[in-house]
């Protein structure tokens, strides 16, 4: 990926319920919907979906508001208001690829090299990882850094789990008092939080992901 990533640890596969839920929630995120198998969404997402303010100019940073996208429960009724873009706007519909991987998944092997030797993650977890959700960006503007925090906390609401961020050295400190930490790897080299942390990282004003 030319952009950065971030991980939804999960203690168990998600429900048929649940995927069902994450599907409809990438495709109302989404300008661009390609499934290449189930549970991996190959997507253009509207950043202004996701509370991003675009205003088309590269060097002004894209600033996070609030935006209810989910009702009180994932189901339709949530979902709906998600659905429907003007296809003349592109300008903020960025790329990426959102994909489910584990155990007993097409993807089991890659899920395997990528938790190799995580100990000090687990314990932090409280539970050994079954299953994971990556949030990749294609591209690594200042926009896609904030639409991948953005977005895997809005996947985050659907699917449950922990959010799991690599860290740049200098935001080691900057994450370290934010609300939602649940805890740092062995060395400080990666952040684990809920959904609430991110949202709170992204509205920072040193915010930056790990390319």
């Amino acid at each position: 990926m030319s952009g950065p990533t971030l991980v939804i640890e999960l203690e168990r596969q998600p429900s048929p319920t649940v995927l069902r839920d994450f599907r409809a929630l990438m495709v109302g995120l989404s300008s661009r919907f390609e499934e290449k198998r189930p549970g991996f969404y190959d997507v253009n997402v509207d950043a202004e979906r996701l509370g991003v303010a675009v205003d088309g100019r590269e060097e002004d940073r894209p600033k996070p508001y609030p935006l209810p996208l989910l009702g009180d429960a994932p189901g339709d009724e949530g979902l709906a208001g998600l659905v429907g873009f003007d296809p003349r706007r592109v300008d903020g519909h960025r790329p990426f690829l959102v994909y489910l991987m584990g155990v007993g998944g097409e993807d089991e092997s890659l899920f395997e090299a990528e938790h190799a030797e995580e100990t000090d993650i687990e314990a932090v977890l409280g539970f050994k990882p079954t299953h994971a959700v990556n949030v990749s960006a294609c591209c690594n503007r200042e926009i896609d850094h904030l639409a991948t925090a953005l977005l895997t906390a809005t996947v985050m609401d659907v699917i449950g789990g922990v959010a799991k961020a690599e860290l740049p050295d200098a935001q080691v400190p900057v994450v370290s008092g934010l609300p939602g930490v649940l805890g740092a790897g062995d060395d400080d080299w990666a952040v684990l939080g809920s959904a609430g942390f991110l949202r709170a990282w992204a509205a920072h004003p040193s915010f930056r992901l790990l390319k």
